[in-house]
């Protein structure tokens, strides 16, 4: 998206290319809200920007990418909803496919576990814990409440904790508006693999973390791994089996399944590239992301899978094409991080920048102070802000979203059928 936005830029300016956007959907999701919109903090549509809106002059293809021929020059493309079928040919390919949730082939979890990757995951969660407090507060399910009212999340890192937190927040407020719940029959636990949540932001933020967060009543289940998953219940390795029909999974991610078709050098699944963000051995062939291995000649190891390193490499990526097409200077991707942040519930938050460490409300404050900023498109800066000043004032929403279509009857079906 951001190397799009910076062709954009480019052929406003008179720019003799054309510029072609493939995506799946037809909106530019903005991840680091996704937790607010399963925790009902925001409007399900607030943290999205449509393609179309933000493009004017990049055309832009919405369907999904099939193939990939290096040899060829050509991406095959299938959009509608019968899958019609395009060859689309290149000049210069960026590859930014990002990465697939890894399910570390453990029993039972790829088939029952929920992810935070997509909007439509974020609307599933947020289903889910509504459902689950409906169907709890019935007298009848009385024997079966600790499955309902049981919710885990495996994965210490920000994509976990920012789940966890935005989700104990919501079921405790919530909670009290179904008579015959308490507050003390929910069970929210947090597993980790390593010793401390947050490795990222150092000993000392994530012990903080992790006390706030077991004072908000919290579980944490440290130096642990899910081992298991039926329909009702989540095994660990420290011996501890949950009652639950509910668990986030943010613990693994793995390159794109198209990268594995590529003929070009690897890292750990990941598409290698010089400094220039180039395919060595394959001209025109770009790749960032997720889905790239950029070398840090200054660290001597590869930059962090990141946003804010993958919204620059974008930039430079674009720059590069543009410079090479015009037979100009390439420069090198260059970029340390700035900071890092995270909230962990009850506008409190964690946050190191530029080697400082925040932590408290002054945390979460900056956290949505730089988060709005980064937002495209004001439109959506202002939806949210207002959405924000609205949770001061009113409780979370509780709305049950059904997204399946009602089944219809064989014999209503059949009746439909019949001509008039």
């Amino acid at each position: 998206m951001y190397a799009a936005l910076e062709f954009e830029r480019a052929l406003a300016r008179g720019a003799d290319v054309d510029v072609t956007l493939v995506n799946y959907d037809n909106f530019f999701l903005f991840t680091p809200m996704l937790h607010e919109v399963a925790a009902s903090d925001l409007d399900v549509t607030n943290i999205v920007s449509p393609i179309r809106k933000l493009l004017r002059r990049v055309s832009f293809f919405h369907g999904d990418v099939e193939a990939l021929d290096l040899v060829q020059k050509r991406v095959g493309v299938s959009h509608g909803h019968e899958k019609h079928c395009h060859s689309l040919p290149y000049d210069h390919l960026v590859l930014a496919l990002g990465a697939t949730t890894n399910f570390y082939d453990i029993p039972g979890l790829a088939g029952r576990a929920l992810t935070m990757k997509t909007l439509s995951d974020a609307i599933v969660l947020r289903n889910r814990l509504i459902a689950n407090l409906e169907e709890a507060d019935c007298e009848c399910g009385t024997a079966f409440r600790a499955p309902l009212l049981n919710f885990v999340v495996a994965g210490g890192g920000f994509a976990g904790v920012e789940t966890i937190a935005a989700m104990n927040d919501f079921l405790r407020e919530a909670v009290r508006f179904f008579p015959h719940l308490r507050e003390d029959m929910l069970r929210i636990i947090l597993v980790n693999s390593r010793n401390t949540i947050l490795p990222e932001l150092g000993q000392e933020l994530g012990l903080y973390a992790q006390r706030k967060l077991t004072e908000q009543k919290v579980e944490i289940h440290s130096n642990c791994k899910v081992t298991a998953v039926t329909d009702q219940e989540v095994r660990l390795s420290d011996g501890t089996t949950v009652q639950t029909n509910t668990l986030v999974w943010t613990a693994g991610i793995s390159p794109h399944p198209l990268l594995e078709t590529l003929p070009c050098p690897k890292t750990r699944g990941r598409v290698q590239v010089n400094e220039y963000l180039e395919v060595p051995g394959w001209p025109g062939v770009w790749a960032l992301g997720d889905c790239a291995h950029v070398p840090n000649h200054k660290t001597g190891e590869s930059h962090p899978p990141t946003a804010q390193h993958a919204l620059r490499e974008g930039k430079v990526a674009a720059q590069n094409i543009l410079a090479t097409v015009r037979g100009g200077t390439k420069k090198p991707f260059v970029y340390s991080t700035i900071g890092l942040l995270a909230p962990i519930g009850k506008r409190t938050g964690v946050a190191t920048i530029l080697g400082v460490n925040f932590s408290g409300f002054i945390a979460w404050w900056l956290w949505r102070t730089i988060y709005l900023l980064k937002l495209p498109r004001f439109e959506k800066k202002v939806l949210v802000a207002l959405d924000w000043t609205l949770d001061v004032l009113f409780s979370k929403d509780l709305v049950h979203f059904r997204t399946a279509r009602p089944s219809v009857p064989p014999s209503e079906e059949a009746a439909s059928e019949k001509p008039a």
